[in-house]
């Protein structure tokens, strides 16, 4: 096991890399723009941060990498990617051949989990589900301080299933980009949310916008937040009826809405199959730091 660790987070417009030791204390980080519409310069632009990482701290490290998408289990390449260059490339092979050791590679909603499931707001937890509502919604579950993947590589996609109990003016809801309709990730992204205060009469905004204005006491934006927060509020409500975490963690640009904490737990505990509900909503502790993070988490100091 080499002394440091560095993770990686391959983002549509920057590619960060932070190195850390073996207590997790930061000793280095950078960022640069990702290349795009060439997928060997993506493998050479990773290379580079790595190589040029450790001409800084004088040592070789173990290297992380959280990618918006997952590897198949069926053939080792990239699936589920909105990285288009990715998709069916032998990512992690072309990585270890360009670097010379191994890799780990997970999603980037699985890094942010893992991150704040080891020393973040869900630490101690004994099950973690980590949240994204950015520009797209995507989740990641760490039970017992070990990230869940499944035979599927998807533990943790709730982004992609139905809005669950859906209004009659929801359905079918909006095409998403896997090819149906009403997906969660439709509703609950920033851009969702944008599309949908939009439609309803508002300015043309940004999430970050809505929200600002909301929080300002806006009453258009206000309503539209509502509605995104109730909305919220069944779809977390599903994941607890079935996974029941101890913790869940909100990473992503609307997680800084500050309202959902208090408001969740109200709107969730009468649709939650028990006679309580006791799963803390909390806000990421790493906020933006946490995806990649979690990425050189991918190899724990205690690993063999």
């Amino acid at each position: 096991m080499r002394a440091y660790r560095h993770g990686i987070d391959l983002g549509g417009t920057k590619t960060e890399i932070i190195t850390i030791d073996a207590s997790g204390r930061e000793v280095w980080r950078h960022r640069n723009m990702t290349p795009r519409g060439d997928y060997r310069a993506l493998v050479r632009n990773i290379a580079g941060l790595v190589l040029d990482a450790e001409s800084r701290i004088g040592a070789e490290g173990e290297v992380g990498i959280g990618l918006p998408g997952a590897l198949s289990a069926l053939t080792g390449r990239v699936k589920n990617a909105n990285t288009t260059e990715l998709l069916g490339q032998d990512f992690a092979g072309d990585l270890e051949a360009a670097l010379r050791r191994p890799v780990r590679l997970a999603n980037d909603a699985d890094c942010f989990a893992l991150s704040e499931a080891s020393d973040g707001a869900g630490a101690g937890a004994g099950t973690v589900f980590g949240v994204i509502l950015g520009t797209g919604v995507g989740g990641g579950v760490v039970v017992q301080g070990r990230l869940l993947s499944g035979p599927n590589s998807i533990a943790g996609e709730w982004g992609h299933n139905p809005l669950p109990w859906p209004t009659d003016d929801e359905r079918p809801g909006p095409v998403c980009y896997c090819g149906k309709h009403g997906c969660i990730e439709t509703f609950l992204s920033g851009p969702g949310l944008a599309l949908d205060h939009q439609a309803r009469g508002g300015e043309v905004l940004t999430a970050r916008e809505i929200v600002a204005l909301a929080e300002r006491g806006d009453f258009t934006a206000g309503e539209s937040l509502a509605l995104y927060t109730r909305r919220l509020a069944r779809a977390l409500a599903t994941v607890i009826n079935i996974l029941d975490p101890h913790v869940i963690v909100l990473g992503g640009g609307l997680s800084n809405a500050k309202g959902l904490y208090t408001d969740l737990p109200t709107l969730i505990a009468p649709l939650v199959f028990s006679d309580s509900c006791d799963t803390a909503i909390r806000p990421a502790l790493h906020g933006d730091s946490s995806g990649v993070r979690g990425a050189a988490w991918l190899w724990p100091a205690t690993s063999p």
